[in-house]
């Protein structure tokens, strides 16, 4: 069976770098994809029967961790045939009944192909969220790190200038009375 396409979409959402090798292969043992240091990718591929293997290597990075997101998307699975089948036995009467039905099933099977690409599309941006969320807070961490050493600085500075414009008024002679 030959399914029409396959989708593979991945996403890094945390980790050092945001960045991972992706490696598609075919049932034949054939490289479909090769993603070297990517953060994210949609792949299409046209698919057939067997089994795809597919790999995150995150080797060139082995101290940290990484957190990804992916889904395969399957389209024109084969299986709305036998669903328009199961329909047309039920069905009796003029042609002109057969007909509407059909049109009836037409556009159900539209909307559902439509809704089924909204969920998709709604958990890939969902994914991107996550990602961004997580950089915003790893960014917030690092400003309010280093906004604190910029004030740890700015008190010794100001403590070292006000000692030294104490010493240029200080009266360094010890007078004798």
């Amino acid at each position: 069976m030959l399914y029409a396409l396959g989708f593979f979409v991945s996403q890094v959402l945390d980790g050092a770098g945001l960045d991972v090798d992706f490696h598609l292969l075919s049932p034949k043992g054939e490289t479909l994809v090769f993603d070297e240091r990517k953060s994210d990718g949609v792949h299409t591929v046209e698919t057939e029967d067997g089994d795809y293997m597919f790999c995150f290597d995150n080797t060139f990075s082995t101290i940290s961790e990484k957190v990804i997101f992916f889904e395969l998307i399957l389209d024109n699975m084969g299986e709305d045939g036998q669903d328009q089948e199961d329909w047309k036995k039920y069905v009796t009467g003029t042609d002109l009944l057969d007909m509407k039905l059909e049109d009836i099933l037409e556009s159900i099977n539209s909307v559902k192909a439509r809704l089924s690409k909204s969920v998709q599309i709604q958990t890939l941006l969902r994914a991107f969220e996550a990602r961004d969320r997580n950089i915003q807070e790893s960014n917030f961490d690092r400003v309010n790190f280093w906004s604190m050493v910029n004030l740890g600085v700015m008190v010794v500075v100001s403590a070292v200038q006000v000692y030294m414009l104490k010493s240029l008024f200080e009266d360094k002679r010890k007078s004798r009375t």
